[in-house]
């Protein structure tokens, strides 16, 4: 007997000296109820009470809440209105994505320090790959602390944090106990882990994969082994295989730290319901035509190709133009929109209304006509610009954008704190 526990001390001593490296180390950082985290943060005396971030001063719908809120039964997606009768205490505070943006991008800046390999998969999650790092900072777990201490540090904010082989484990793990939380899920144990879990839980299936995975019985995790991967690879291509396998705890994946060139940028707006004044029509395609431009040259890009489109009650009055040359010029998007109008919309009651640019490239790939005349557009364009970024957007705007509506901005969904992505 004293044999026996000699040797499981000398074992836990060697293991403590000589930790298991994993094959796959990945780390997924998830921030706790960011936005309103962060008004909690700069207002002190909000702490503890229950906050709903909302679009704007009159946004009607909760865009995030603190966890005192949530413990009302407050949900992201519910109307103001609907929240104030759960909890009539609810201070609602207009978002301000730029403050949001600004903590965020020291955050991932910092993540750095423990890794190259991060991939910002939102404004308030990130993926580590620490596969390589063992060696250096220790065990997956150690990491995983370190990771929430870096955060803390920066910005005085609390995350949870999910620890397995992969990533979409290492997210599932993230979740499960918040807010602060750290769950580590070895890759050995992540396929019995999941087991039992409904598949739709995991990130990247939704309720329309689910249904489809219903039909041949698989509703958990743990039914996917008995459904050969030929059926989903079938149904959904290489999306279809890579779900085989995150349901088995073995998600592919890589951690993708660079961000692909974007395949449009677009701006929508809703109108005044059942909008029939052309003039109105007219300032909402300038407002968003704006935009549109503005992104376009901010992140040196130009487009030959443009979606407009026009919402009535039941469809879209829509096309796609494309013009001889590229261009990063809100004249040319105008030209277009008119063009919309004049030849397709019949005066029908209308809603809302999209700009888009498609399949954008980089500017000044091809010579211009003209350019003495585009020289001159392109120094008031960058005045105009220059201007815009220091004072305020539409601090320089057309007389007819002073009859604008308002429209906070919003933080894009694929955020990045760098390139194209960092868009609000």
């Amino acid at each position: 007997m004293h044999f026996f526990k000699s040797k499981l001390q000398s074992d836990f001593s060697y293991k403590m000296k000589h930790p298991v490296i994993w094959p796959r180390a990945i780390i997924l950082m998830d921030m706790n109820a960011f936005f309103a985290s962060i008004e909690q943060m700069d207002r002190p005396k909000w702490r503890g009470k229950p906050v709903g971030v909302t679009n704007g001063r009159q946004g009607t719908c909760i865009i995030t809440c603190s966890y005192e809120a949530r413990a009302f039964g407050i949900k992201t997606g519910m109307r103001l209105r609907e929240a104030r009768l759960l909890c009539p205490d609810l201070i609602q505070c207009p978002s301000r994505p730029d403050r949001y943006a600004e903590v965020s991008s020291s955050i991932m800046e910092a993540l750095s320090i423990i890794t190259p390999d991060v991939e910002v998969f939102s404004v308030d999650e990130a993926f580590l790959d620490v596969t390589h790092c063992q060696n250096l900072h220790g065990t997956p777990e150690h990491m995983a602390h370190m990771v929430k201490q870096l955060v803390y540090n920066v910005s005085h904010l609390h995350c949870s944090v999910g620890v397995s082989g992969d990533k979409t484990t290492a997210k599932f793990a993230a979740k499960l106990h918040k807010p602060d939380g750290l769950t580590v899920i070895p890759p050995w144990e992540s396929k019995q882990r999941l087991a039992n879990v409904p598949v739709t839980e995991l990130c990247g299936i939704n309720k329309g994969i689910g249904g489809f995975l219903a039909r041949y019985g698989v509703t958990r995790c743990g039914d996917m082994e008995k459904l050969p991967i030929g059926v989903l690879a079938k149904r959904f291509g290489n999306l279809g295989r890579r779900i085989w396998y995150m349901c088995q705890g073995a998600d592919p994946e890589q951690v993708h730290v660079s961000v692909n060139s974007p395949k449009s940028i677009g701006h929508g707006k809703v109108m005044p319901p059942a909008t029939i004044d052309r003039e109105i029509i007219l300032t909402y395609m300038k407002h968003m035509s704006d935009k549109v431009a503005a992104r376009l040259r901010r992140h040196q890009f130009e487009a030959k190709r443009f979606f407009i489109g026009l919402r009535t009650q039941h469809y879209w009055i829509a096309d796609k133009f494309s013009l001889s040359v590229p261009t990063d010029s809100v004249h040319d998007i105008m030209m277009l929109c008119r063009l919309l109008l004049d030849e397709y919309w019949n005066e029908e009651p209308l809603f809302q209304l999209q700009v888009t640019a498609l399949s954008p490239s980089p500017a000044n790939m091809q010579l211009e006509m003209f350019s003495e005349t585009n020289d001159k557009q392109k120094r008031l364009h960058t005045a105009l610009d220059q201007v815009n970024d220091r004072y305020g957007e539409f601090t320089l705007a057309s007389a007819r954008l002073l009859k604008r509506s308002e429209m906070p901005n919003v933080i894009a969904p694929g955020w990045k704190p760098f390139g194209h992505r960092k868009t609000i």
